[in-house]
């Protein structure tokens, strides 16, 4: 038995408590599924409160250290050994709230990044005159595709190894996946089956559509970039140097400025506020961007 089974074993002493707090964690269902993480609702609350345990024994230790090293007494001892455990509790608590939302969001980004591609290509196999099911079968060995091949494979699974038909596995995967845009492609083609319609000729308009879509996404990334660069240079760059230069002519004229010396002031600009500015622009470029 490896860590980790050894630890949600550990965990299911929890399970009397967690059914009387799923109510409370109910939104965390969905995600759950989407995120592909293959625990239960109870089982998932189950490991929490079992970190969090962990989490407050761990600060009531650290509490203890700090204590006795900084010598603490008192309300300052007795606020550590409060204090310190209800912060650990909280970060686990938000941490395992927040997870299944940031997977589900990275399976939608992979999905989303390669399903113009992956229509594409479903489209020729679907010139050839293959089947729908070899179509899914041929897709899901494709790496290349990433997210979208990871939900074909479970479209492909649950055909041959439960046993289930076409359409069925398709609306099942389609219901679980974190990618509104592949459950709609998912729907469109369950449609089309059922109708007994034209499904070269659908994944073809929507190989066609999505790809275009996606040249204009790129497109206007990328002059969302060329915008950017334009303030970088001028706020980042050009702006710092001009209040540099500003500073040493009043350092020339006046000593201080609000009781600090010129010198400090240059120095806490040059050290801190631009370095600062630096860091938030490349925080704020990482959170704008747009994978290709």
């Amino acid at each position: 038995m490896d860590i980790i089974s050894l630890i949600v074993e550990i965990s299911s002493i929890f399970t009397p408590i967690s059914s009387r707090i799923r109510n409370w964690f109910d939104f965390l269902r969905v995600p759950l599924k989407r995120a592909k993480i293959r625990y239960s609702l109870i089982g998932y609350l189950n490991l929490m409160l079992f970190i969090m345990l962990v989490s407050v024994l761990i600060s009531v230790f650290v509490a203890y250290v700090i204590t006795k090293f900084f010598v603490l007494t008192g309300i300052y001892s007795t606020f550590v050994f409060y204090v310190l455990p209800l912060m650990f509790s909280i970060v686990v608590l938000f941490l395992f709230v927040y997870y299944p939302y940031q997977k589900m969001d990275t399976i939608k980004s992979k999905i989303e990044n390669t399903l113009p591609f992956a229509l594409s290509h479903m489209a020729s196999i679907a010139e050839s005159g293959a089947p729908p099911y070899v179509i899914f079968k041929i897709i899901s060995d494709f790496k290349e595709y990433e997210g979208v091949s990871e939900e074909f494979k479970e479209i492909v699974r649950r055909v041959e190894v439960y046993g289930v038909d076409l359409v069925t596995a398709i609306r099942d995967v389609a219901k679980r996946t974190p990618s509104s845009s592949l459950r709609k492609v998912l729907y469109g083609i369950v449609s089309t089956m059922e109708s007994g319609g034209d499904l070269k000729g659908y994944l073809k308009t929507l190989g066609d559509q999505s790809l275009f879509e996606w040249r204009i996404k790129r497109q206007k990334y990328i002059q969302q970039l060329s915008t950017y660069s334009e303030i970088y240079i001028g706020v980042i760059v050009a702006a710092p140097l001009f209040l540099i230069a500003i500073f040493a002519i009043m350092n020339m004229i006046q000593g201080n400025i609000a009781g600090m010396s010129i010198i400090d002031v240059m120095k806490l600009s040059v050290y801190g506020i631009i370095p600062f500015l630096n860091l938030a622009f490349l925080i704020f470029l990482k959170g704008s961007e747009v994978e290709m």
